[in-house]
């Protein structure tokens, strides 16, 4: 079936299922074929494959853009670069949740973006299963709600971070860090505002932050039902605000966060949870833009 009269011979619907539904690599010089086909479906199919030719170009600058950062970093010969990023930082309820990410040199994956930009929860399971499996390794670390109230938000989550560093069967190289650096890590390491955007090694770690967290969130529900924990996933959302205000807090909401104390009848104090050296803004856009997210 080497020739464009053979490709042509076959039913409109058995080429899309070759081109179109198993992605085979069109000949050189089909496209033309199709486009002077009398067959309106072939014509139509033509047009099909340099939209789907347009969008994998798109996608491979996308990622290419989204390596800048290490591809930098691997074309000194520094191959083991990590990137950490958490999850769980606004929630009034749960623990903290870090990922860390060494990938291959040169690795990409397509559909890999901000995680809070994927809004469809298969997809984000579906990358995170294959970051686990083709990373040079991972890992994640926690801080518990109890750590959350003693230290404040913010300095539990490099806490969390840092044990997900840790935990890596691989020492790194270098960090990449989502928009702050990291206390305790002895290896080099460079804060990159809105990192999750920015660089696929943050971006991995961001889902596999994400989806641990939202998995730990769902077994939560089930322990503690009627909260809607497995839907806001501890976000301060109106169910969530109703839930604390008709049922009472956890013991694994924050004792430290100011919605949950007002439902304990206690002053509702700490209003510098988030600030810390400058990254008071980082925070502050972290917990907008996390708390739209119930998925």
């Amino acid at each position: 079936m080497s020739s464009h009269e053979e490709l042509l011979a076959l039913p409109v619907a058995e080429l899309k299922r070759l081109f179109l539904d198993e992605c085979r690599s069109v000949p050189k010089g089909l496209l033309a074929a199709l486009d002077a086909d009398a067959r309106r479906g072939a014509r139509e199919l033509a047009k099909s494959l340099r939209a789907r030719a347009r969008k994998s170009r798109a996608e491979g600058q996308r990622l290419r853009k989204l390596l800048q950062f290490e591809t930098e970093l691997w074309s000194r010969g520094v191959e083991r670069v990590a990137g950490v990023d958490e999850a769980g930082m606004a929630p009034l309820a749960g623990a903290v949740v870090a990922g860390a990410v060494i990938l291959p040199v040169g690795y990409k994956l397509p559909g890999l973006d901000d995680s809070k930009k994927i809004l469809d929860e298969g997809k984000r399971q579906e990358l995170a299963a294959r970051i686990r499996e083709e990373a040079v390794c991972w890992s994640v670390g926690w801080a518990e709600v109890e750590e959350i109230d003693r230290l404040n938000i913010y300095h539990a989550g490099l806490l969390a971070m840092r044990r997900a560093v840790e935990a890596l069967r691989v020492p790194p190289e270098f960090l990449l860090v989502d928009a702050r650096k990291i206390p305790g890590c002895v290896c080099p390491q460079r804060g990159i505002v809105r990192g999750d955007t920015l660089s696929a090694s943050i971006a991995a770690a961001a889902l596999i932050a994400k989806t641990t967290r939202d998995a730990y969130m769902r077994e939560l529900d089930r322990l503690f039902p009627g909260y809607g924990l497995a839907s806001h996933k501890g976000y301060p959302t109106p169910h969530h605000y109703r839930a604390l205000k008709e049922l009472g807090p956890l013991p694994v909401h924050r004792r430290s966060f100011a919605p949950v104390r007002q439902a304990l009848g206690l002053d509702p104090t700490q209003e510098q949870l988030f600030t810390s050296e400058g990254n008071s803004n980082k925070d502050r856009q972290d917990r907008q833009d996390e708390g739209n997210d119930e998925g």
